[in-house]
């Protein structure tokens, strides 16, 4: 299972799965998507919500 972390800046706010994350949110999984390309970052800038994968060894 692929997990991800979701930053509001410096703040973790959380880590689960793409549909975990989506409820959190209250969003659709493909908006979690967009949150991890790279013209939603430089929309955004620092402050913005970031969502990564979580690489497994």
């Amino acid at each position: 299972m692929t997990e991800y972390a979701m930053y509001k800046g410096d703040d973790l706010l959380l880590i689960g799965t793409l549909t975990e994350l989506a409820e959190f949110k209250n969003v659709t999984r493909d908006t979690i998507l967009f949150y991890m390309s790279n013209s939603y970052k430089k929309r955004v800038g620092e402050n913005g919500l970031i969502v990564i994968k979580i690489e497994d060894d």
